[in-house]
């Protein structure tokens, strides 16, 4: 999952994010991952996401509140699902703390 941190536009369509996608955040939107954009206000949130026949998008739209995305200039950041779930919850990322799991080391 990659969240794109450059505020977007909501009334974008699933082909004009899917540029977005290679131009901003350098991913492949036929990839199979997810792709999170928000808008200025940071009360909206749209994700994108490939399922091998066509393109999905989620929107949310909250009503009260803002979503909080790591701080940084400009691209994207990659996120695990954990983190998506927290920042679609209303928890900063910089604040949470994670216990200690096992990874499998990168080949």
């Amino acid at each position: 999952m990659f969240l794109c941190l450059a505020p977007t536009d909501m009334r974008k369509s699933f082909d004009k994010l899917a540029a977005l996608v290679k131009e901003v955040v350098r991913g492949d939107p036929l990839g199979g991952d997810l792709f999170v954009f928000r808008n200025r206000v940071e009360d909206r949130m749209k994700i994108l996401f490939w399922d091998r026949s066509g393109f999905c998008l989620f929107y949310k739209r909250l009503e009260k509140g803002t979503f909080s995305f790591p701080a940084a200039t400009a691209g994207g950041i990659e996120i695990d699902h954990a983190e998506l779930l927290l920042i679609l919850e209303g928890i900063e990322l910089e604040g949470a703390k994670r216990a200690k799991r096992f990874k499998l080391p990168k080949p």
